[in-house]
């Protein structure tokens, strides 16, 4: 098929953009500006920043428009995630204008250009932030931050624009995506278990669903084609829970490595992230989030296509390599 990839540079991206191109997919990518990232057979069209897609002064058109009159399938991974330190004036307007209005001036321009299937990676923050149980396609939606709003809301426009038009919509809820060169608080995970700094996470008896990097890939391919998944919603997951002990012990035996784990009381560990204005870390550490994936491998027949330890094994690899190019 001919595929149009956004934020085909980012961790998520240039994964599925191998995967795809080893599928023999025809490949085009929307970039801000000319990459050296991607391989050369990948098509490059430069379609600026998301904030200027659905601006009045410079609404969505030109080359990028013209190049969806030939594409089958549009994968939109492209976003404005998670910001440490957000110096916008009004940062729930920034995300919407990014992730949710970015988001429909893409897919409209897709339904004028007959595309026939539109992939919007959204994320598992639209059900929440913590889980009692596994939450499954039906729970009801609550956003916990201004992110996860954004994509919801752009989640609900996409399905509005589906029982308008032609097109057919997949919707993608990850949660954490694990994986070689994966960003943020992973990654500064890897580098403290990998130098042996001890860690206070000895005695935490929580239970959270993850993806790995190659699941996440293959389930989006899989989506790209298999009939049963339009206008679908997914949660989709690696389906092996862990709590956050058992996957720092993973990692660590990864790396090669015996855990130096202290158990320190949650209760403490929660009061002083609370002190410092750490709540949404303390969290993604000690809280539950479970995924109930079963309606992705009942509907499509996908299954993971690797184990946690093999995925945490290609990434400590990596990541070592990486240490010794540096």
């Amino acid at each position: 098929m001919k595929i149009l990839v956004t934020g085909a540079t980012g961790f998520v991206g240039r994964a599925l953009v191998d995967g795809l191109l080893d599928a023999r997919h025809d490949l085009t990518a929307a970039v801000r500006k000319l990459s050296l990232l991607l391989p050369s057979d990948v098509l490059q069209v430069v379609a600026g920043d998301l904030n200027t897609w659905s601006s009045i002064n410079q609404p969505f058109n030109g080359k990028l428009e013209q190049t969806l009159r030939d594409i089958d399938v549009v994968v939109h991974l492209a976003a404005r995630v998670h910001v440490m330190v957000d110096h916008s004036s009004d940062p729930l307007v920034k995300f919407r204008s990014e992730n949710r209005d970015a988001t429909l001036a893409l897919a409209k321009a897709a339904v004028n250009a007959d595309v026939k299937r539109f992939v919007y990676i959204s994320t598992i923050g639209v059900n929440g932030n913590a889980s009692n149980s596994p939450f499954t396609e039906k729970a009801t939606p609550a956003p916990h931050n201004n992110y996860a709003m954004s994509k919801y809301e752009a989640e609900q426009g996409l399905l509005d624009l589906a029982k308008e038009s032609a097109i057919e919509i997949v919707i993608i809820r990850p949660p954490l995506v694990y994986g070689p060169s994966a960003p943020g608080n992973f990654s500064s995970l890897l580098k403290w278990i990998n130098i042996g700094i001890p860690l206070p996470f000895g005695s935490i008896y929580n239970a959270r669903s993850l993806i790995s990097l190659d699941n996440l890939v293959s389930f989006i391919i899989h989506c790209t084609d298999h009939h049963a998944a339009a206008n679908q919603l997914f949660l989709i997951s690696d389906s092996e829970d862990v709590s956050t002990t058992e996957l720092l012990r993973k990692v660590s035996k990864a790396f090669g490595l015996t855990s130096r784990l202290l158990p320190v009381p949650v209760s403490f560990m929660v009061l002083a992230a609370y002190l410092i204005g750490k709540k949404d870390v303390a969290n993604r550490l000690f809280e539950s989030l479970q995924i109930d994936s079963s309606k992705a491998s009942d509907l499509l027949e996908w299954k993971p296509v690797i184990t946690m330890d093999e995925q945490l094994k290609k990434t400590a690899d990596a990541y070592l390599k990486n240490e010794k190019t540096l």
